[in-house]
């Protein structure tokens, strides 16, 4: 994040942190590559580049473009083995594993300006070249620490896998040149076999959706972890595929000529859905496939205290439908993705990886940035689908919904919601007998949030389709179902100790030591959540939303207003008969975000409110 970087975070020292602490570091980085602009003045001709773009607004050299010394360059080798040096002469010999990553991104002018490894292409498949590279990237660690291990993250092989495709098993015929073309098999095996052997372990990193080992034969011989990624940014989603999870590493690991050697987790956020977390930990120490349905029973039984027939009733529905994400859209293909694209550039939606398909995009925390006024055609949505109601009893105002489709992009859903609210009803029946138990709470809380801001979703695609049947008062009422939500939504979130955005600020000030490190700490973490930085005036960091959260506090000062704002300039434009100023918009927005990531307000850091009074309120008022 922007700022300085204060001694606290950054002093590892032998004085600071001691070195039976540093025993716990089974992994240590090596040297990536990446050095300041000076080291070109002082190496003058030495292969050092300027790197590509990489997810700015407009390429500003503050927030990308660093330096990068290429591996086969001599230097590579010599800094290389400098710096394991130093970390041992600092920490002492605590590990022989080293990892080594670097992102290098393609600018779209600079082929050579690749990253060789993660996230994007190296510049040639050539074998020869993929292969020198990684002997140098080790003999750089190996002549810093004779026992060096690298330890690869797998990312590539799923981020790029146009690039390090699986072995074509057909015979490539020899083309007219007399030379035959690599195949995906001998590019593999260029950079996989590049290390002696026993020199590498590659995380399969996604392998809980999409394993490697399958279509690699076990990596081609390497040593290899099965590994969950399951999370990205952090998002607060009910999300999972426990079949993966309790037969995955089971089938790795007696499949035919397997080099599985462990199970790793490498999720970018933790602290949400429990029962994958708890599953995952136990598959490192059975040795067999686990039958879900009879886990939950006894996984229940220990997370609520005692179980209920309701429960297990409940959790047979989450193990069907939220638990099972077997809809492949985290595999999207190019093709698919290519056209997802299309559809969010004429949006003007923001354009994200297809394989992070499983990002919570839920509209509430991810808010979409565009001109709903641009021509899709006739059919875009149907309204109606959610319709307000009144009691003749207590005159509450209650809302009732039904799924529908629509061909705006929509966040993704992979279950049925009816499903989904028949397994919260069960759990609120099981209420009386679990009130007690805090997990019992938090799965309430959690299972209400997703049932709710799945509907926010349709009433959000309902306000759209409003605005551009050009129905104001429709407009008005479907905008305000939506804002409603939010603050139902935030007022269940702050029933619950973990969801709080009030916890996530304080732990950030806690770290400070003056104030100034406060007030920098504070910023940094009001910015990771929402914004991220580098926005201009009128155009939101392409990053925005990326590590979006449920939290109590964040929705009423974050979220709320940022939709409201959103929905106000729809009504401003119908009834002044105008286009919508989707700049203005964009403009008073960030100002807004920008204002608020600055800010200092306090918000609660303990839960107010009964968590099962109020989901059941919530359920009579939007669910029956």
């Amino acid at each position: 994040m922007q700022g300085p970087q204060f001694g606290v975070f950054f002093d590892l020292s032998p004085e600071v942190v001691p070195p039976n602490v540093l025993l716990t570091f089974s992994v240590l980085p090596s040297f990536s590559g990446n050095v300041p602009a000076a080291l070109k003045k002082i190496f003058p001709h030495s292969n050092i580049t300027r790197l590509g773009d990489w997810n700015t607004v407009n390429g500003d050299p503050r927030w990308c473009c660093t330096y990068l010394l290429d591996p086969s360059d001599p230097l590579f080798v010599e800094l290389g083995e400098a710096f394991i040096k130093q970390q041992i002469k600092e920490y002492g010999d605590v590990t022989d594993i080293y990892n080594w990553l670097t992102y290098m991104h393609n600018d779209g002018k600079n082929a050579d300006q690749s990253d060789t490894f993660n996230e994007n292409r190296p510049p040639t498949s050539d074998p020869t070249y993929i292969s020198s590279l990684g002997a140098a990237v080790y003999k750089a660690m190996s002549k810093g620490d004779k026992d060096a291990i690298w330890l690869m993250q797998g990312w590539l092989f799923s981020s790029d896998s146009a690039f390090w495709k699986p072995p074509q098993m057909k015979k490539i015929s020899e083309p007219l040149g007399g030379k035959q073309p690599p195949s995906d098999k001998m590019i593999v095996k260029a950079l996989l076999h590049s290390v002696p052997y026993g020199k590498m372990i590659v995380l399969d990193l996604f392998a809980d959706v999409k394993p490697i080992w399958k279509i690699s034969s076990h990596f081609y011989g390497v040593p290899y972890v099965w590994c969950m990624l399951h999370n990205f940014g952090g998002n607060i989603e009910m999300y999972g595929i426990l079949d993966a999870i309790s037969s995955g590493p089971v089938d790795a690991r007696l499949s035919k000529n397997s080099t599985m050697v462990g199970v790793g987790m490498c999720m970018e956020g933790i602290e949400h859905n429990p029962v994958v977390y708890e599953l995952m930990s136990e598959m490192a120490f059975r040795g067999q496939k686990v039958q879900i349905e009879e886990w939950l029973k006894s996984y229940t039984s220990r997370r609520y205290g005692r179980s209920t027939h309701q429960i297990d009733a409940a959790w047979r529905v989450l193990y069907h439908t939220i638990y099972n994400c077997t809809d492949g859209i985290a595999l999207a293909s190019k093709e698919n993705h290519s056209s997802f694209t299309r559809i969010s550039r004429r949006l003007r939606l923001p354009e994200r990886s297809s394989a992070h398909n499983d990002h919570n995009r839920d509209y509430i925390v991810e808010f979409p940035d565009f001109d709903p006024s641009t021509n899709m055609g006739s059919d875009i949505s149907k309204r109606g689908h959610m319709k307000e109601t009144s009691s003749l009893h207590d005159g509450i105002k209650r809302f009732s919904f039904r799924e529908s489709t629509s061909t705006l992009p929509q966040p993704h859903l992979w279950y049925s919601n009816k499903e989904a609210i028949h397994a919260l009803k069960l759990f609120l029946e099981a209420g009386d007998d679990l009130a007690g138990s805090l997990t019992y709470r938090y799965d309430l809380v959690d299972l209400t949030r997703q049932t709710l801001s799945k509907l926010a979703n349709q009433a959000y695609l309902d306000a759209i389709s409003a605005f551009r049947e050009k129905d104001a008062n429709a407009l008005r009422l479907e905008s305000e179902k939506f804002l409603e939500l939010i603050k139902s939504i935030d007022a269940l979130l702050a029933s619950d100790d973990n969801f709080l955005l009030g916890t996530w600020l304080a732990s950030a000030n806690q770290l400070a030591e003056n104030q100034q490190e406060i007030k920098q700490y504070e910023w940094n973490a009001r910015t990771q959540v929402t914004m991220w930085f580098d926005n201009t005036e009128t155009n939101q960091s392409k990053l925005h939303d990326y590590a979006n959260k449920f939290w109590s506090g964040l929705l009423e000062a974050y979220y709320l207003p940022r939709a409201a704002l959103y929905f106000k300039y729809l009504l401003r434009s119908l009834k002044e008969n105008e286009n919508f100023q989707v700049e203005m918009w964009r403009r008073e927005w960030i100002s807004f975000s920008n204002k608020w990531q600055a800010g200092n307000e306090i918000y609660p850091v303990k839960a107010e409110g009964d968590a099962l009074a109020i989901s059941k309120e919530l359920f009579e008022k939007y669910l029956t």
